[in-house]
This record gives C-alpha cells, sequence and structure tokens, in this order.
C-alpha cells in the first residue's frame, strides 16, 4: 500500500498512536502552523484541497468525511512537508466506525441527550450523535486542526457545526454529559488508567453512560478495565477497512458498568 507521509499508511501509522496520540493527550501543546497555514481559513482550504470526501467504504456509508486517500497529495509525500500535527483526524479508526454505526441503528442512545465525542478525530461519532438527535454534542480532541475538519465533515453532513474543544478534558473535574463516546482510544496502559480513573467519576458523579468502539487490540483486550464492559454489538469491517488495520475483521461497541 502506498504510504502516507512518506511512511505512514493507515497500517503503520497506527502504530504510531499509542506515542503520538498519547502525548497529545497528556499535554495541550500549543500547535505550530507553518508554511503559510495559519489561520482557520487557510486550515480549512488546506483539508479541503488535500484530501477526499469518503463513505461507501466504512461501517457508515451515509456519513461523508473528508479524509486521506492514496489520490491525495501527502499519502507518499515527505513527511517534513507536512505543516501540523500527526493527521490522525483524517483516518477513520475502526472503533469509531462502530461507534458511529451503533448509534445509527439505535438513535433512541442519542436522541433528546447531552453528548462528550472524547478523542473525536474526524468527527465521525458527533456527526452521527447529531443525525440521531443529541441535543448537545462535543467534540473534544486536542489537536485544533481536528476541530475545524470535524466543522467541514459538519457540513458534509447538512449539519449545523458541532462544539469542539480543544483542552485535555481527561482527569479534570468531569462535567455533566448523558452519554461519552470513546473510539480506538486504549493505546497505552497509561492512558487506559486515566480513561478508568476519570470515567468511574463520570459514572459516579452524574450517572453518565459510556460507550467504548474497539476492533479488539491488544491493549484494549489485555487492560483491566474489560472485565468492566459489556460488549453490545459486533461489526464485520468492510474488506478495504480490514486491510488498512493490519488484517482486523470486526469492531465492536462495548458499555462500560465499573460496577461489575
Amino acid at each position: 500500500m502506498i504510504s502516507v507521509l512518506g511512511v505512514i499508511n493507515p497500517r503503520s501509522f497506527a502504530r504510531l498512536v499509542q506515542i503520538t496520540f498519547i502525548k497529545a493527550f497528556s499535554v495541550n501543546t500549543s500547535r505550530c502552523f507553518s508554511k503559510g497555514v495559519e489561520s482557520d481559513s487557510d486550515i480549512r482550504k488546506f483539508i479541503v484541497d488535500n484530501t477526499e470526501i469518503v463513505g461507501d467504504k466504512s461501517l457508515t456509508p451515509e456519513i461523508k468525511l473528508r479524509l486521506f486517500t492514496p489520490n491525495c497529495t501527502f499519502w507518499d509525500a515527505r513527511p517534513e512537508i507536512w505543516p501540523f500535527s500527526d493527521p490522525f483526524w483524517a483516518i477513520y479508526w475502526p472503533g469509531g466506525q462502530a461507534l458511529a454505526r451503533y448509534l445509527l441503528n439505535n438513535p433512541g442512545v442519542c436522541e433528546g441527550r447531552s453528548v462528550l465525542d472524547l478523542g473525536s478525530g474526524c468527527g465521525a461519532s458527533s456527526i452521527a450523535a447529531k443525525l440521531c438527535g443529541a441535543v448537545h454534542v462535543i467534540a473534544n480532541d486536542t489537536d485544533t486542526v481536528a476541530s475545524i475538519a470535524t466543522h467541514i465533515n459538519c457540513e458534509l453532513n447538512s449539519l449545523e457545526p458541532v462544539v469542539c474543544v480543544n483542552d485535555n478534558m481527561i482527569g479534570f473535574e468531569p462535567e455533566h454529559y448523558d452519554l461519552i463516546l470513546l473510539g480506538d482510544m486504549f493505546y497505552e496502559e497509561a492512558l487506559a488508567n486515566s480513561l478508568h480513573s476519570w470515567l468511574d467519576r463520570c459514572i459516579k458523579s452524574h450517572g453518565t453512560q459510556v460507550l467504548i468502539g474497539d476492533p479488539g487490540r491488544a491493549q484494549f483486550e489485555g487492560h483491566s478495565i474489560k472485565r468492566l464492559l459489556r460488549q453490545l454489538v459486533q461489526y464485520d469491517l468492510p474488506e478495504s477497512v480490514q486491510e488498512e488495520n493490519y488484517g482486523l475483521t470486526c469492531s465492536s461497541v462495548w458499555r462500560y458498568y465499573p460496577e461489575l
């Protein structure tokens, strides 16, 4: 497969999530927008110029997203010319696909509720929540470029932009959300431990429902939080998604029950 940013295709890109995604959620670092890409309008134009609209090859063909494809300039460009942080928002990860599919199949989960999409990336789960009638949706990603991509993707799906928050919310006093969504967030034990503790506080303080999407990666399967989860559904991944994710064949949605 042709590589993203010269060396990172979705399969090898996933290996870097364990390091770079965790760093992003450990410190809300300032972003350095270089090479003439500085304003929101510049970033928006850059995203539109360097991604393609994709939808039909995912678990949620009814949701359109701007993502990296082999036709995009930066798929095989030199990494040093990429002007932002690693573009995790440009990949529709399989855990997020399962979450979004589950919400669309079960709109009552979101209807009339407040929803936090933690580690929102391209914003697909936020978009699914809005399409299902959520009254308030927060897309939380520490990468400000992801927020702009999320707004673009909302517009693609004829939705008003969701509220985007770039602060690291993990570990801070939880606000009241009826539902928290986490897709592809269990890549490293330290982050999983932090999430475990924070999610417990959210549930105990506000009775929050927590849904987790994951395709069965080793870091998730081997973590102690797994014993506190109940599997709600498992989806077979489309062939193209399997090829981009080490041949993973399915992705599941789990509900977190800390009292188990």
